[in-house]
């Protein structure tokens, strides 16, 4: 039955070894629980609401995983498309947290529906390699950023745009956060981002930066969902702009979605000689519905997480290891006090390390040839620049055309590359 269910074989797997490997999994991106409520809540989200989502929704999602794919993989919203969200979509376009929720749950069922037509491939395989490498860096240099910058570690400087920040208890505590996260990682401590957040916000208690309420409880019922749940704004969907973010919002899920199942496949030996990974299909419809029942929670868009890769390392095999993870994450669901005592400043240090996680992908791009370095540095630098992940992906895509079009390379340029970029220009003459 276990088989059946979990792909649990017996005569190869270990009950102890998967519960475990659930356990480490959790531990290495439980940060997630406090670092989401942070970003969305900027947006003017009820932060308990946004934990309550964040949980649910990533025990959900797992849970499918663990059934429908039987990996050991774990989902939960992605650390580039909460930032999407709060500071691209909201903060930096305008629009209501309502409307941006209601973008990311018509993105997640136009993904359901391309996981059973097989469009994915289409387009993924339509943009260029070096373009996804620098896609995932610029989202690492971008999360990273926002960390900095909510801590007070940079500012704004009318002079120079940005400056470093006022040694204050806030930036000092961020900045020993970093520096403490980075060093359990060094010395391989099962998660240590988790433990990192967890030692700040106590060091930041006697600083005055971690406030403990009147009658604090550690554990308590779990908040209640109703000032997010199903707060959709359809009024601006048949709009042209809000046509650009759903695509973005795919483009970046299908990426980040793929890449991960990729390289954790590969850390799991189930993927073949040709790259095929079986039951692929289960494993992106779980992602798919997981961001669809994410956003009608609260929380934005839901992706397999890489960090996945830290229980398939203690032997993590089948769907055991995610139903492990997954219940943990409805555990957590009680413990939403301490979580959301947590400050800001506590969680920088994860939002760095994440993104020097991502920066990997730099050493993978093709700089011996300056019409795919010049796309590629363009997209990474203009996340940072715009403060917009979108528009460092669309520069990035039109930087491509037009340099490959103009040095006579138009083999490069795929007929679905052309239709983007007419969309992309046509976006920006009636923005």
């Amino acid at each position: 039955m276990l088989y059946r269910l979990l792909g649990f074989d017996r005569r190869t797997m270990r009950i102890r070894t998967e519960v475990i490997a659930g356990f480490t999994t959790f531990l290495t991106m439980s940060y997630i629980l406090a670092v989401n409520p942070s970003i969305l809540g900027s947006t003017g989200m009820d932060k308990g609401a946004v934990f309550t989502a964040t949980a649910l929704a990533s025990a959900i999602a797992t849970f499918l995983l663990a059934f429908l794919a039987k990996l050991p993989f774990a989902q939960a919203p992605s650390m580039g498309l909460n930032a999407f969200f709060a500071f691209t979509l909201v903060q930096g376009m305008g629009y209501s947290w309502e409307t941006a929720l209601m973008a990311m749950f018509v993105e997640g069922l136009i993904f359901i529906l391309i996981t059973f037509m097989n469009v994915r491939e289409i387009i993924l395989n339509s943009i260029p390699m070096n373009l996804r490498y620098a896609i995932s860096a610029g989202i690492g240099i971008f999360i990273a950023f926002i960390g900095l910058k909510n801590a007070g570690i940079i500012e704004a400087n009318p002079d120079t745009f940005v400056k470093l920040g006022a040694f204050t208890k806030t930036s000092v505590l961020a900045m020993a956060g970093i520096l403490l996260s980075g060093i359990l990682l060094v010395k391989r401590v099962k998660g240590a981002l988790f433990y990192g957040i967890l030692l700040c916000a106590v060091i930041g208690i006697p600083l005055g930066v971690t406030q403990i309420p009147d009658g604090f409880l550690p554990v308590s019922m779990p908040r209640s969902l109703e000032p997010t749940f199903f707060r959709f704004d359809f009024s601006e969907l048949f709009t042209i702009d809000i046509a650009v973010v759903i695509f973005t919002l795919l483009f970046m899920n299908i990426f980040d979605t793929v890449g991960t199942l990729v390289g954790l496949a590969s850390k799991t030996g189930v993927m073949d000689d040709k790259g095929n990974i079986p039951r692929v299909k289960q494993a992106m419809l779980s992602d798919a519905i997981g961001t669809t029942i994410g956003a009608t929670l609260g929380t934005s868009t839901i992706t397999t997480y890489i960090e996945s890769a830290s229980g398939i390392a203690e032997g993590g095999r089948s769907g055991m290891t995610s139903l492990v993870t997954g219940a943990l994450f409805l555990a957590a669901l009680f413990f939403a006090p301490v979580f959301l005592l947590i400050p800001a400043a506590a969680t920088t240090g994860a939002l760095v390390l994440v993104g020097a996680f991502m920066m990997d992908a730099i050493a993978k791009i093709n700089m011996d040839d300056m019409s795919e370095a010049l796309p590629a540095f363009v997209t990474i630098i203009m996340m940072a620049l715009t403060y917009s992940i979108a528009d460092g992906m669309i520069l990035g895509l039109l930087c491509y055309v037009l340099v490959k079009l103009l040095s006579g390379k138009r083999k490069d340029i795929s007929p679905t590359m052309y239709i983007l970029s007419a969309l992309f220009v046509l976006n920006y003459i009636f923005a």
